[in-house]
């Protein structure tokens, strides 16, 4: 198995209601550019897919039985700077989000904050100065 995440899929209770939170943050899906997609929506992430799915539909795709909890993962945003980490945080908010933890340093040197989307998705949005991040938004890890 080549070393590569291809997709995430994120369980929500309302598509359309997920869909206008991450279109609210500038997250452009194929629903955005034309194609009709009515059951899910798939957003371009860097090198990444993210799609939005019923979560009941999901649960039912993979096998699971659905308790509605915290399913053990957290997304990550990493930018350049603490400031955008706050600033990053505050778009999340005015879009609909739940502020988790707001902007701070952190033990490891950086500085983070948490959200989570209105399905309760926790996305970390983190400055990491040993992680540069490329011109095309590439996050690399230190040498």
């Amino acid at each position: 198995m080549e070393q590569r995440l291809s997709l995430v899929t994120l369980g929500v209770a309302d598509v359309p209601r997920a869909h206008a939170f991450y279109a609210a943050l500038g997250w452009r899906s194929r629903a955005d550019l034309g194609n009709d997609e009515a059951d899910i929506v798939f957003i371009q992430a860097g090198g990444i897919v993210v799609a939005l799915w019923s979560r009941a539909a999901l649960a039912e795709d993979t096998g699971v039985s659905d308790t509605g909890g915290w399913g053990g993962i957290t997304l990550a945003h990493n930018v350049r700077s603490p400031a955008e980490v706050d600033a990053v945080l505050q778009e999340a908010v005015d879009a609909g989000a739940t502020l988790l933890r707001a902007g701070a340093a952190t033990f490891w040197g950086g500085y983070n904050g948490l959200f989570a989307d209105p399905d309760g998705h926790c996305w970390e949005i983190a400055h990491n100065p040993s992680w540069p991040i490329t011109e095309d938004g590439r996050t690399l890890l230190a040498p």
